[in-house]
């Protein structure tokens, strides 16, 4: 009784529409969106369900693994500043945690939907995807944190990521390449001397073509990760 007592003293001072905004928000509030749950699986720069193939003098700061496949070619001359994990309970674990990190980011209710070419913008925080169902980046894409270092942003393609050679990723205001998740259906394949922030969880496939940086983690459910003089720091 005295609930209601003060609740209908409330609408008598302020009127039912100020008190409802005041219970619900501001109009146009919204949620922040959540980080994605890498588990075991953080710990590696390159991940791989097949093979892992390297040619020149790759560096990969951060775990290397492999799981159910056997085969690592190229180190060296590639270099791991980590460890390796191939077919080891760690891998089988790293495995489990991406797919379950995958499944957490098909999942994600979709911020907005863009164009596939993300060159040449300026996204904010959120969750995106395309009516294509794929993304590619021309140029540069610039990541707005909008002064949150916690901010996360979500590219959530339903079959493939392509770079062109000599884009980048540029991150601002804050934005932290752990906080960028490249959600890839299919197969992923990275330009030639581009720059990827951000962490790539392909379904199948990553390709890492000559003089590629990657601020992140390629991360390959279940075929190989290909790699040619590049630089991959998780």
């Amino acid at each position: 009784m005295r609930v209601r007592s003060q609740l209908a003293l409330a609408l008598a001072i302020i009127g039912p529409t100020t008190l409802l905004v005041g219970m619900i928000g501001p109009p146009g509030a919204s949620a922040a969106v959540l980080p994605v749950p890498l588990g075991t699986a953080a710990n590696y720069a390159v991940l791989a369900g097949s093979t892992v193939t390297n040619t020149g003098p790759t560096t990969i700061t951060g775990d290397l693994g492999l799981s159910p496949g056997t085969s690592v070619t190229g180190f060296p001359p590639g270099q791991i500043v980590g460890t390796q994990h191939i077919s080891d309970a760690a891998a089988v674990q790293a495995k489990n945690d991406l797919t379950t990190a995958y499944n957490d980011v098909a999942a994600r209710a979709t911020t907005a939907t863009v164009p596939v070419e993300l060159g040449g913008t300026t996204k904010a925080p959120g969750v995106y995807e395309s009516p294509a169902g794929t993304f590619g980046i021309t140029g540069t894409l610039t990541l707005d944190a909008e002064g949150d270092p916690n901010a996360v942003f979500i590219f959530n393609a339903a079959s493939t990521l392509i770079t062109a050679s000599a884009s980048r990723v540029n991150l601002v205001n804050g934005a932290q390449s752990a906080n960028v998740f490249w959600k890839v259906g299919s197969s992923a394949t990275l330009g030639t001397y581009s720059i990827l922030r951000g962490n790539v969880l392909a379904l199948a496939s990553i390709t890492v073509t000559t003089g590629v940086t990657v601020d992140g983690r390629t991360l390959a459910r279940t075929a190989a990760v290909t790699l040619d003089t590049n630089t991959i720091a998780r």
